[in-house]
């Protein structure tokens, strides 16, 4: 990496050695992906969504592939936060890099319930509130399709906690931006766009739904227009950091969301068809901002001009 690049970010009161985390439920709990690259590479590691109790998740098939993407709904399968906290958060912890763990609920209870837990926590760095799972039947859409249900949340977890709080939200509803401002309101401290979009693959022959839930959420590079737009729409509705999401897979894509308005970006789908999708992100940046003379990557973000 060239020397001159400078690639930290903050997010808030966060400090990011660079801007590219990973996204919730795509990456395991890093364990997964040790034999393709170090996770002490990366801005920050989002692991999957952790609720109070564990998870089976829904019933397979569970993924589906689609043109330019994949639909999933996997049901926030995890272990629960007993377990995460004494096997997983242990070994995030070792990586020496900031850890965002990501909490859902099925009630603004739960929410707070997972607050507490991690409040105070060694290692974690940050709480992500998944808002805006599509394919879990409590605890999904309704907690950021409005503001006031955002709002909520968001509030209640504010005051369970001293960590930084991002919120999570869903591209399915009228207004994203109005959902944004209703997180910042409540305190979050940063908002994490977009969650997938809900989406429906069928068997024509069989009059069937490919998924055993019927819909699921849809990423990858399909979404990534709409993904930029939303966000380039939301970093103008507020003043707190976004964070990008939705098909992110090149250096390429990562400094155009930037410019949007993001202040870091989490990569999901292409990992799965490129385990080696981040490293190569990161090997990439400096270069890029270094041949348009650009010596920090900061100095990009907000830069679209409409």
């Amino acid at each position: 990496m060239p020397a001159e690049v400078d690639l930290g970010v903050r997010l808030g009161a966060l400090a990011l050695a660079n801007p590219v985390m990973t996204a919730s439920g795509t990456f395991g709990y890093a364990a997964e992906m040790e034999r393709f690259f170090s996770p002490a590479i990366l801005g920050a590691i989002v692991g999957k969504s952790v609720t109070l109790e564990p998870r089976e998740g829904n019933p397979p098939p569970r993924m589906a592939e689609t043109p330019a993407g994949m639909l999933n709904s996997i049901g926030l399968q995890n272990p629960g936060a007993e377990r995460f906290l004494a096997t997983h958060l242990p070994r995030l912890r070792a990586y020496g890099v900031p850890v965002v763990v990501n909490i859902a609920g099925k009630s603004v209870a739960e929410f707070e319930r997972l607050a507490e837990l991690f409040d105070g926590q060694p290692g974690v760095a940050a709480l992500e509130l998944n808002l805006s799972c599509p394919n879990v039947r409590q605890g999904g859409l309704e907690f950021s399709a409005e503001p006031r249900a955002c709002e909520e949340v968001c509030s209640r977890v504010r005051r369970r906690t001293r960590l930084p709080v991002f919120a999570k939200l869903t591209p399915n509803t009228a207004d994203v931006p109005a959902v944004a401002r209703a997180a910042e309101a409540a305190g979050a401290d940063a908002v994490t766009a977009i969650n997938t979009y809900l989406g429906l693959a069928v068997r024509w022959r069989e009059r069937r739904a490919v998924l055993a839930t019927d819909t699921g959420g849809l990423s990858g590079p399909a979404i990534k227009p709409l993904a930029l737009r939303i966000v380039a729409e939301v970093a103008r509705a507020v003043s707190i950091p976004v964070i990008a999401a939705g098909g992110i897979g090149s250096a390429e894509d990562v400094l155009e969301f930037m410019v949007a308005g993001a202040s870091a970006v989490q990569v999901g789908t292409a990992t799965f068809f490129d385990p080696h999708t981040i490293p190569r992100i990161l090997a990439e940046l400096p270069r890029l901002l270094a041949e348009e003379g650009i010596s920090r990557v900061a100095d990009v973000i907000g830069t679209l001009r409409w």
